[in-house]
């Protein structure tokens, strides 16, 4: 009986802790709020990732060498913490291309167990996808290669290991990767890399008495790992200098489970510019913004010469009546910007930004419908050797997502950029009208995904769709589906291998 399930068996679930709560039980579930404001010290600069080089190949790519490695890192004082990384003991290089450019890539993998590297928001074959077919073997080496055609974007990888993306990803396999084009950089946004356009990969760790990590699960949670450190970048209470009158913000939520509600420490307003997939039409200005497991937001925050001020997650409306065993009460100190006396640049972004394709007035070649309860989805669980279904190259589908056993999910496919048409029958809120490969599913609504399926046929390797908290992926909330080309029916899957 898997985890969420067995809870709901003996009455922890949604309510069943309160029921449950004399005793030590009460005791716990009253400090498991965790409140930080005002608490970090903020005395480490905000390490920016290094940008991945990368030499020309023979057929002209830009090639890129990325060596997945285990190592130690010392992220607070006493013994240094055991780490996996790319190119370095924890996290891994920004990578960046442009669109239209062939890029080729040299995954060596340095530990002493099979993992892997997927591409997660990218346009690329399912071949060279790194999902759970593509695994790099220990020692091993995986070629993939493609051409970038999508627009510009701040995208990541991660490994996907089926079963362990989780643990993997929580001891470091974690980096950028953002896709530029002409449109994009000819606004007039913050885009001095480290400078004014700040990459920011925010995760929650957990740390025993040795200063090592430490998976735990709270009790009668729902999530999977909630951590009570926060880190940015790899750093605990980080603090960046900020010398232009704008900066834009990259946020990535790197967690394994937990959700942030962001805002800043004085209530400010900021920018929402580009979500997921790449820029809105125009900047949405709010206080407050959630972000689940695997989503990415691009942000412009406006700064005063001089000042102070925090980036915080806020409590979350989302957790239900035990929300706070898994974080959803916690009030969190994350970053602070320290503004110098005197600033470059604009005070506003531009009012217009991109053209964001409507596929609402499309036709529809298929509508289908899913359901995420009980580690399963449609009430089966994730099988490498089953290909659930074909979509056919070229046709755009309609896909109807609830959550609907009382726990947070999101949802991830892979290859493609959605369309927010509706939610519950109502027009998407502004934050959910841009390009998606991620979504947040409030229990019991409805949500109304449109997407476009082109290039890159093949009836055998399949791409994932999957919910984003990690134990949920690994424990089988996940399934595969195949692009087909013309006259090509669902084929079966290779016999999986690692790449030598």
């Amino acid at each position: 009986m898997r985890r969420r399930t067995a809870l709901k068996a003996i009455g922890i679930g949604i309510g069943g802790l309160v029921v449950l709560g004399g005793g030590g039980l009460g005791v716990y579930y009253a400090a498991a709020k965790r409140d930080t404001f005002g608490k970090i010290p903020f005395d480490r600069a905000l390490p920016i990732p290094s940008l991945a080089e990368a030499d020309r190949g023979g057929s002209g790519a830009r090639v890129f060498t990325l060596g997945i490695q285990p190592g130690e890192t010392r992220f607070k004082d006493g013994p240094a913490t055991r780490t996996w990384g790319v190119n370095g003991t924890y996290l891994g290089p920004t990578i960046r291309a442009r669109r239209g450019e062939r890029v080729e890539f040299a995954v060596h993998n340095g530990l002493d167990q099979e993992t892997s590297l997927h591409w997660h928001g990218m346009h690329l074959p399912a071949a060279m996808d790194g999902g759970p077919h593509q695994p790099v073997a220990a020692g091993g080496t995986w070629r993939p290669r493609w051409t970038v055609d999508q627009p510009a974007a701040t995208l990541w990888y991660h490994p996907h290991v089926h079963g362990a993306t989780a643990d993997h990803m929580y001891r470091g396999l974690t980096g950028l990767f953002i896709v530029d084009d002409e449109d994009a950089e000819a606004l007039n946004l913050p885009s001095e890399y480290g400078v004014d356009d700040v990459p920011m990969i925010v995760q929650d760790r957990a740390f025993d008495g040795d200063n090592q990590f430490e998976q735990r699960t709270p009790l009668g949670g729902s999530l999977g790992v909630i951590g009570d450190e926060i880190l940015v970048n790899g750093t605990i209470g980080p603090y960046f200098d900020v010398t232009t009158r704008l900066v834009r913000l990259r946020l990535l939520n790197g967690s394994n489970a937990r959700l942030y509600n962001f805002g800043f420490s004085d209530d400010r307003s900021f920018w929402l510019v580009a979500t997921d997939g790449g820029l809105l039409a125009e900047p949405w200005e709010t206080d407050r913004l959630y972000l689940s497991p695997g989503e990415r937001a691009e942000i412009v925050v406006a700064f005063q010469p001089g000042e102070r001020v925090e980036l915080r997650s806020y409590p979350s409306d989302h957790g239900g009546l035990v929300g706070r065993l898994d974080g959803f009460d916690d009030r969190l100190d994350i970053c602070q910007f320290r503004a110098a006396g005197t600033l470059a640049g604009a005070a506003v972004p531009p009012a217009e930004l991109a053209a964001v394709p409507d596929l609402a007035g499309e036709p529809v070649a298929e509508g289908r419908s899913f359901v995420l309860a009980s580690d399963q989805i449609n009430g089966r669980s994730m099988a490498m050797d089953r290909i659930d279904f074909g979509v056919r190259e070229g046709s755009v589908e309609v896909w109807e997502v609830t959550n609907d056993n009382g726990f947070l999910h999101n949802f991830h496919v892979h290859d493609v950029q959605f369309q927010v048409l509706t939610v519950d029958g109502q027009p998407p809120e502004p934050h959910l009208r841009g390009r998606k490969d991620t979504i947040l599913l409030v229990q019991g609504k409805r949500y109304r995904l449109a997407m476009r399926f082109t290039d890159h046929t093949d009836p055998n390797m399949p791409y994932m769709y999957h919910c984003h908290l990690l134990q949920h992926e690994d424990d089988g909330m996940m399934g595969q589906f195949v692009v087909l080309g013309e006259g090509e029916r669902v084929g079966v899957v290779p016999q999986q291998h690692s790449h030598p």
